[in-house]
């Protein structure tokens, strides 16, 4: 077994924040490359949070990739679920419809305060677009019509 190199780590620990949370491009790597593999995390980022909240990713149509991208660019992945609703709760007032639901009937589930990892609400009824939910325990029902409809 090989010893701990701790200049290795702080170079692959540069490495990673370049790629994946815009941190600054570390020495002795080829920038272009660093940039275009990071480019692909956060189009592999953009498909996990379309797959978690897909109304709010079909909002954007084409531009989604793009759009998401833009805004991970300098944020670390905290995962799908989060990553998606952090993106949706800072650009709430850009779509309506179905992405407005889709947030709002999330919002009205689960309890997230933007730090730490949302939990399922026990109880809870609010508004979304179009009507009303109710949520007790694993029991969720939507009251009213359907806003794309």
């Amino acid at each position: 077994m090989s010893e701990f190199d701790a200049g290795l780590a702080a170079a692959q620990e540069a490495l990673v924040r370049a790629m994946t949370a815009g941190g600054p491009m570390p020495e002795g790597f080829d920038a272009g490359a660093v940039r275009a593999a990071a480019h692909g995390i956060l189009l592999k980022r953009a498909g996990e949070v379309a797959r978690a909240w897909p109304s709010l990713a079909e909002s954007y149509g084409t531009s989604w990739k793009a759009a998401f991208a833009a805004w991970a660019a300098e944020r670390p992945t905290r995962g799908s679920l989060r990553d998606g609703w952090d993106f949706a709760r800072e650009n709430r007032d850009r779509f309506a419809g179905d992405a407005a639901r889709e947030l709002a009937l999330a919002e009205a589930r689960w309890s997230y305060d933007g730090q730490d990892p949302p939990r399922p609400r026990r109880a809870a009824a609010r508004r979304v677009p179009g009507g009303a939910v109710v949520v007790l325990g694993r029991w969720v029902r939507v009251f009213g019509r359907d806003p794309s409809g």
